[in-house]
């Protein structure tokens, strides 16, 4: 293939497609990039601009139609899913669930702007119950918004992207760049995870076993998790207690003033009861208690065949919902 200008004559619709629906899922693949380059491309008559905007929009509202959909029927489930990059996802769903409540039909125009946000605004919107027509005309009008900023900018300024338009092997090089940097960054923020996470874990920790003994021994337990009540099909583990994270000083739990207490969660590296540990340690200073972690939280006790129960009708919280 001798240019990228040839590559794009055959493959770049294509290409271009699927970039913007891998972005518009969840993928972290740079489509503002590929819409820049696909600008620069109609001003120089390699493609055409119909077809161009005609795609990107199409692909953006198949992902984005997909995302609504999952998140109509799976719930928070796929938005703790989408947000199991973060250290904390729980915190991360309702951070993002809060903004969208409050400016949920602005931020669907806009969301496609905004890093974390674009992805999850589709699903928020299906887990929130916005009509279907609704959802689509707001996201036809983000798309539009989206693409048509980015093919613009890459029309005008064509010029300032020849070099990367005018050979397929300097292309190449350039995009292998932004490849290995884009790698780079993800496994130096992986790695960050990791060592705040670590930072995080000066707290004991027990198997659901040992857990399971100091239970029936009369050990209290609760679930701390942010969003597990917000699913009326939530489960618990069996005898356990709603400890908000959120307002631990001022939830009104009754704490023992001796023996073990523990806590779980069913955030990746147990994020949020580790916090929640950490914070309770700081208010029983000075009593023999001793808050516990039960070590892979619901998903591991679950595994273990020890018994749950499902979360009482009444302290099931009911989401916001736009109809």
């Amino acid at each position: 293939m001798g240019s990228l200008n040839t590559a794009l004559m055959q493959h770049g619709y294509a290409i271009l497609g699927v970039i913007v629906f891998l972005e518009a899922i969840g993928v972290p693949v740079p489509a503002a990039v590929a819409l820049l380059i696909a600008g620069g491309a109609v001003a120089r008559g390699v493609l055409q601009a119909q077809y161009v905007l005609g795609i990107a929009l199409f692909a953006m509202l198949a992902g984005d139609t997909l995302m609504f959909l999952l998140g109509r029927y799976t719930g928070w489930w796929l938005l703790g899913l989408l947000c199991r990059i973060s250290l904390n996802p729980e915190a991360c769903i309702l951070r993002s669930a809060d903004s969208f409540y409050r400016r949920g039909r602005t931020l669907l125009v806009i969301a496609k702007f905004i890093p974390g946000i674009n992805t999850m605004a589709p699903p928020l919107a299906g887990s929130m119950n916005m009509r279907p027509l609704t959802f689509l005309r707001l996201d036809l009008a983000g798309a539009l918004l989206y693409a048509g900023s980015y093919l613009l900018v890459g029309f005008i300024f064509s010029g300032a992207l020849e070099a990367v338009t005018r050979g397929y092997d300097s292309a190449g090089r350039v995009v292998g760049w932004i490849v290995v940097a884009l790698v780079i960054g993800y496994l130096l923020f992986r790695i960050w995870l990791w060592a705040k996470g670590r930072a995080l874990s000066a707290v004991p920790f027990a198997n659901p076993e040992e857990a399971a003994r100091e239970l029936a021994s009369g050990a209290p337990v609760y679930d701390v998790r942010s969003h597990g009540y917000f699913d009326p099909k939530a489960m618990r583990i069996q005898g356990s207690r709603r400890l908000d994270p959120n307002a631990l000083h001022q939830s009104g739990a009754e704490l023992p003033a001796e023996g073990i207490v523990l806590v779980y969660c069913t955030c990746v590296r147990q994020a949020t009861s580790t916090r929640v540990a950490r914070e309770l340690q700081k208010m029983l200073l000075g009593k023999a208690v001793r808050v516990t972690v039960i070590q892979g939280g619901l998903r591991a006790w679950v595994k273990a065949g020890l018994p749950i129960e499902a979360v009482p009708p009444g302290e099931v919280a009911s989401l916001p919902a736009f109809e």
